[in-house]
């Protein structure tokens, strides 16, 4: 019973770390008024390599020979456990699927970005695009992240253009 108690110390220590880092993920991102569309990309590439790195540590074998020691024992602790595992387990698809849906922007953002106001004729393409992503996507066709995604794009567009505008 002391090695179990040790044990489950241990596993509501991950509990309590695990539940930290999901809350940091939910929490609104402070991102500069200018930044651009390749920004959402890079965020949800971080956060699906952070995810990613989490659901590795949780199947390690150490973890796993742990949990499964708890199990053994009938611990009460997994509940919270397997909640908090499978929170992880959707935010790692989540990010890994967005990831996925904004790359297929990626070939946009050159074009977005470049010191000409010729950028419109990829307008049409890239706005087709986002309503595929929106039409599709199980985890990025939300309001909050359309408008962050639209925001962004704008943000490049005005960019653009002002910097076309002073070098003129």
């Amino acid at each position: 019973t002391e090695l179990i108690e040790k044990l489950e110390e241990v596993v509501m220590i991950w509990t309590k770390q695990i539940r930290q880092v999901l809350v940091e993920s939910e929490q609104i991102r402070r991102e500069a008024d200018d930044v651009g569309p390749s920004a959402e990309l890079e965020h949800w590439k971080s956060r699906m390599s952070s995810f990613n790195s989490l659901l590795d540590e949780i199947k390690s074998s150490r973890v796993k020979k742990i949990i499964s020691i708890l199990q053994a024992a009938r611990s009460k602790t997994l509940k919270q456990w397997k909640e908090l595992d499978g929170s992880i387990t959707i935010a790692a698809n989540e990010a890994k699927d967005n990831v996925r849906y904004l790359y297929t922007l990626d070939k946009f953002f050159g074009p977005l970005a470049s010191a000409s106001p010729v950028m419109m004729e990829h307008i049409p393409s890239l706005i087709n695009t986002v309503c595929m992503i929106f039409c599709t996507s199980p985890y990025y066709n939300t309001s909050e992240h359309m408008t962050s995604l639209f925001l962004k794009i704008t943000n490049q567009m005005i960019n653009t253009c002002k910097t076309y505008l002073c070098e003129g």
